[in-house]
This record gives structure tokens, sequence and C-alpha cells, in this order.
């Protein structure tokens, strides 16, 4: 059972998932891959950067300790996606990670230490509270990202349908 501060922030990191999700309904397979900002990723790329190497790396990995999960022998690198990789198992792909995360965090007290830490990493977390800090604000800072694709590709923008 999740404790007021673990739902609050939970709340919080659900938000910017669906506006990850959200950002980019209804947009064609063809703009889900077309890149538009001078880094050369596209919305379906960043949206698996965010399932592998976002929610599986830190709450698989780095909080369960699951041997095999994404980057726990490796640095993770979900920004290329694999040829034949469809948008809708991107997609499902970013949701099954998101609903792993979240039975993790349900069975995780916050202020247990991580089970595995990425040597390559020179800042350790301190506990579940912190990896989930840590994720909100990179989830955050893509959703912004893609923003500025989607407007970019039709105009829309996430506040005013």
């Amino acid at each position: 059972m999740l404790t007021p501060e673990a739902e609050t922030l939970l709340s919080y990191l659900d938000g910017q998932r669906n506006h990850v999700l959200g950002s980019l309904e209804g947009l064609s397979d063809a703009d889900l891959r077309r890149p538009v900002l001078p880094s050369g990723w596209s919305g379906l790329a960043l949206v698996n950067h965010l399932a592998v190497d976002v929610e599986q790396f830190w709450f698989q990995g780095v909080v369960a300790g699951v041997t095999g999960a994404q980057g726990s022998d490796t640095e993770p690198d979900g920004w290329h996606l694999p040829v034949g990789t469809t948008a809708s198992t991107v997609l499902d792909g970013y949701r099954e990670s998101i609903a792993t995360a979240n039975r993790i965090i349900a069975e995780t007290p916050l202020d247990q230490p991580a089970a595995w830490w990425p040597e390559y990493f020179p800042n350790r977390h301190r506990d579940l509270r912190e990896t989930i800090v840590h994720v909100l604000t990179e989830t955050a800072t893509h959703a912004g990202h893609l923003d500025a694709v989607r407007e970019l590709i039709d105009g829309r923008t996430w506040l005013v349908l």
C-alpha cells in the first residue's frame, strides 16, 4: 500500500507520463518517426528511451535489482529503435514499463536504498524517493521536448487541443 507521500509522487509522475503519451496521440506513423529537432531523434525514439533507459533501467534495474533489466550490464541506449519496430510496440512497451514500475514503487518503501547501482553514474541516489524524483524530472523534461516536436509537426499544443 502506498503512503500519502508515495501517492503524491506517483500522481505527479503519472501526470508527466500521460503528458508524454498525449503529446503524440493522433500522429501518423510517419510523423511519430520524423525527426524535427536538430538533435535528430523522433518522438517514437524518445518514448522508447523513456521505456527502456528510464522506466526499466531505474525501477527494474536500480530499485528492484532485476538481473538482465535494460542497462543492468551496460549503459542503456533506448534512443535507437530496432529496424521494423512498430509504433504500437513502442507505445505499448512504454505503458508496460510504467505498469511494472508502478508495481515496484507500490511494493518498495520510499527510504529503501537501491538494490543495484551502475558504476558509470557517480551520484548515487539515496533511496527510492530520490529515484522517483529523478525519473519525474527526466520525464517532465522529455514531455516538454515532445510539446515542441508536436507543435512543429502540426501546430498542436498540449494545453490547447
